[in-house]
């Protein structure tokens, strides 16, 4: 399987993120805007936490509160776990089934430079599939049985 820089690859695309003091509403432009169902937050470049749709609907929708006063320290998970670039996607994997993760930030010698999504490594993993079941194919029609 690959790793976590071999998926960033695949994605390309800007950093998306808010910083702590941003509303709730501009994370969730943003996560509008690009089609994304997370932003990550940075703080004079640190990253400090990550907001998700669902921290949206659960700790601002459910209770009522205004998106468009409510500032999105209030809701982020702070200080989220995160993964570097040589990191494999396997292991990846599975902390994001052990953990309940979507999205884990990539970190490069402390510097933010992506996010991979469990959809990147679904995408990956694919990817993966169908270039072996492509060798095993071409390993059979060319050494196949009496060839």
């Amino acid at each position: 399987m690959s790793t976590v820089k071999s998926a960033l690859a695949q994605k390309g695309g800007a950093l998306i993120h808010v910083r702590s003091g941003d509303v709730v509403i501009d994370a969730l432009r943003q996560m509008r805007d690009n089609r994304v169902r997370s932003v990550l937050v940075i703080d004079d470049g640190v990253l400090v936490g990550i907001v998700t749709q669902g921290d949206c609907a659960i700790k601002v929708l459910l209770p009522g509160l205004d998106a468009k006063q409510t500032p999105v320290s209030q809701i982020m998970t702070r200080n989220p776990v995160t993964v570097k670039l040589d990191d494999r996607l396997d292991g990846c994997m599975a902390m994001m089934a052990e953990r309940g993760f979507r999205h884990l930030p990539v970190l490069d010698a402390g510097k933010v430079v992506g996010v991979i999504s469990i959809g990147d490594v679904v995408k990956d993993t694919i990817r993966d599939l169908e270039l072996n079941v492509g060798e095993l194919m071409g390993f059979i029609m060319r050494d196949g049985p009496g060839g």
